[in-house]
């Protein structure tokens, strides 16, 4: 079997170019970075751009390209050019030569981050999470951007068939009428914001149960079928004590108060104990996880889902609560709109790699809590999360809509892709940490009916 260098496979891509620029399209995979040499990887670049700009690709394009630079010397000149097309005598066998330079550029990639990996042990992080984040972005920078190829329809009819005939890709939230509206779709980016003393964690703690938990009628009885996967809460104001308490609180019907107070002087009864040992054996046996960390990055979440998607292999629900505390670092000219950007960008690119519900809680603006029933351009840092968030749900109280046994909580849903907006009641019971629907009704907000799909 003849071995075929680097080299020779680097001049004859760069030689089928010249014999015929279109073969670009068939190795539209390549990456500059693939080539060995410094000068092939240079004159490819100015192909791609030349041939991305309409121009001719030719030899005298591309030497002229660094002759105005006076580079041409530099680059091999018009003699190492035509030395490439002269070598090639067809351009038929491009792509075979293109994956193979590919791979042997995996190869040295991967033997370059060894090395790196290896010198990582010796520089200064501050926590070790960020250390395992920073050598799975080195793994990651090993992969090869995906390449989305343009599709007829009848190519894709197959694969769209079997499509609709797999279960839609969502699961329940446990808010019934929500549920029976849309549920949890998977891959998209939920925000979940509220003025203060609204609940937000509460609903939060109470939608990640949901999710957990799946409950379904199963032969006419309600079960947990904890069927949809993890769910991965992280908390950066409160510990996971009192998440916890609030937990059991919601599962127990036994008052938040009376949990956080240890029951008192006299402790708790025993039928309290029952009540909070059938509670907690239920959380112990549902696929929900608790991590508190203050100023949590996204590259931390990003690293701790992949994990639990490597050893439980589904992920129902990323929550993070809440966005504005988390530690987000602005890069030199960057502005904190911007910064926040990179954050919800990231969140939604990691709903579809984890093909789940990244649920972020986040602060509205302080003006929002005079203005009624709230806008999108009432969420604090507004632009990006309005534009990368799939659905935004707004928690708010409106004084005139009351009911008795609790507070009434508006709910509404002013983005929702491909759901549309809607709106709901809840009547919070803070002192069990219980959310329960409520029937609609004329919204006061603007004497409108709510909109049913």
């Amino acid at each position: 079997m003849i071995s075929i260098g680097v080299d020779e496979a680097e001049r004859y891509v760069l030689g089928s170019v010249l014999l015929r620029a279109d073969v670009l399209d068939e190795v539209a995979f390549l990456e500059p970075r693939d080539f060995v040499s410094s000068r092939n990887r240079m004159i490819f670049q100015v192909m791609r751009w030349l041939y991305d700009q309409d121009r001719p690709v030719e030899i005298a394009s591309i030497a002229e390209h660094f002759h105005k630079r006076g580079k041409l010397e530099e680059y091999g000149g018009v003699s190492y050019l035509s030395g490439l097309v002269a070598n090639v005598a067809s351009a038929a066998n491009v792509e075979y030569y293109a994956n193979l330079l590919r791979s042997m550029a995996f190869r040295r990639r991967g033997a370059e981050a060894g090395h790196k990996i290896a010198t990582m042990s010796h520089e200064d992080y501050e926590t070790d999470e960020e250390y395992f984040s920073a050598l799975e972005a080195v793994v990651d920078s090993l992969r090869p951007g995906r390449l989305a190829l343009m599709r007829s329809f009848a190519e894709a009819r197959d694969e769209y068939i079997e499509h609709l005939k797999s279960k839609a890709a969502k699961f329940l939230s446990g808010f019934g009428k929500f549920d029976q509206w849309a549920s949890m779709w998977r891959g998209w980016l939920y925000v979940l914001a509220g003025r203060p003393s609204v609940g937000k964690t509460a609903k939060a703690l109470q939608m990640a149960l949901g999710i957990a938990r799946q409950k379904r009628a199963v032969d006419g009885v309600l079960k947990n079928m904890k069927d949809a996967g993890c769910v991965l809460f992280f908390s950066q104001e409160m510990g996971e004590k009192e998440l916890t308490d609030r937990l059991i609180s919601n599962m127990s019907g036994i008052s938040y108060n009376r949990i956080i107070s240890k029951g008192g002087e006299g402790g708790f009864e025993p039928e309290e104990w029952e009540r909070i040992n059938k509670a907690y054996d239920e959380l112990a046996g549902l696929p929900l996880f608790i991590m508190d960390k203050a100023a949590i990055t996204i590259e931390e979440v990003r690293s701790i889902a992949r994990r639990f998607q490597r050893k439980h292999g589904k992920i129902a629900a990323i929550f993070v609560d809440y966005l504005q505390i988390m530690r987000i670092v602005q890069q030199k000219g960057e502005q904190r709109d911007q910064a926040i950007g990179r954050v919800t960008g990231a969140a939604k690119q990691m709903a579809r790699q984890f093909d789940c519900v990244f649920v972020m809680l986040s602060q509205m603006k302080r003006e929002s809590e005079t203005a009624g029933e709230p806008l999108l351009s009432h969420l604090r840092e507004s632009g990006a999360i309005e534009q990368d968030a799939d659905v935004v749900e707004f928690l708010w109280h409106d004084p005139n809509d009351t009911e008795s046994g609790g507070k009434v909580i508006q709910s509404t849903i002013a983005k929702g892709r491909n759901i549309g907006t809607n709106r709901f009641r809840y009547l919070f019971q803070g002192w069990v940490q219980t959310f329960k629907d409520l029937d609609k009704k004329e919204s006061a907000a603007n004497g409108k009916t709510n909109r049913k799909r």
